[in-house]
């Protein structure tokens, strides 16, 4: 079942009003979306950006279901093309920006494109299968100062060198294919450890190498900031501290904007209870100036 994280807190800083437009740029399965326009009617809309075809599709099911089909533009593109986006839908007046940053459940789950090192799944991890480089080509590929480079700015993996060395070795012998395979590769590195899968940094790096994660929302935060109307909030929820960094770098430099969260909001013990993925999860928002 989808879960949206901290959908309360997003609910509370966005507050929607009836006929405001928002901009959701990672639907993923519309949990923050749905619950936007339950607040916007007659005519605020959401504009709702997913890379994954089957979340577009999904959420058009959703809001079909709900009545909302005329209030939803859902589009299967990469948030870094926002402003072609909103050219192209005419879509004007944003009161709000929410970018939840996060892997869906179902992608780990269900998507058997291998994001879970627990999975006998192909090596893919592509959030949008019509992007050409998948996890595969960097693990069997790549050169390893590449592979090193990417376990140590992605993932501030402290033993990238012994990682990308047994990699090596191993698909001299025989390809790596499986999330299973390469968990293992690294997992016999580290028998002692238990608390944490040796492999989980090695993955979070892949993933976002794969996906270009760090340098998309680097593109996307400024162009959002540009499209959203003054006196309108933008919210990210970032899920780890690479992101988070980021996101705080971006929201404390930027001139237009005024951070009305001191430190990140961050689930209740309750949520996490209900949620274990949401964890990790954290909240900064911003107001767009008005120029006097």
């Amino acid at each position: 079942m989808h879960i949206p994280v901290l959908k309360e807190e997003v609910m509370q800083y966005l507050n929607p009003k009836r006929n405001e437009n928002f901009i959701d740029c990672t639907i993923g399965e519309g949990g923050h979306t749905f619950a936007i326009l339950e607040k916007t009617g007659l005519s605020g809309r959401v504009l709702g950006i997913d890379k994954d075809n089957r979340n577009i599709k999904l959420v058009k099911d959703k809001a079909k279901q709900n009545n909302f089909s005329n209030r939803l533009i859902a589009k299967e593109d990469n948030y870094i093309n926002l402003k072609k986006i909103v050219q192209k839908e005419k879509f004007s007046k944003v009161s709000g920006f929410l970018f939840d940053l996060g892997m869906s459940s179902w992608h780990i789950d269900s998507s058997k494109r291998g994001f879970s090192f627990q999975k006998d799944e192909i090596l893919d991890m592509r959030y949008s299968i019509k992007d050409e480089l998948t996890a595969w080509d960097i693990v069997n590929s790549w050169p390893p100062e590449e592979i090193e480079s990417i376990l140590k700015s992605f993932a501030e993996e402290k033993f990238s060198k012994k990682i990308t060395s047994a990699i090596i070795s191993r698909r001299k012998i025989k390809k790596i294919d499986t999330a299973i395979d390469l968990a293992e590769i690294i997992k016999n590195i580290f028998p002692k450890i238990k608390k944490i899968h040796p492999a989980t940094k090695t993955f979070q790096a892949i993933r976002i190498a794969v996906n270009s994660e760090l340098q998309n929302i680097k593109k996307a935060l400024p162009d959002a900031i540009e499209i959203l109307e003054e006196g309108g909030v933008i919210s990210i929820i970032s899920f780890h501290s690479l992101e988070d960094r980021i996101v705080k770098t971006f929201l404390k430099q930027s001139e237009e904007i005024t951070v009305i969260t001191k430190k990140p909001v961050v689930p209740s013990p309750k949520e996490i209870i209900n949620n274990a993925r949401s964890r990790s999860a954290k909240l900064r928002v911003a107001i767009k100036n008005k120029t006097k």
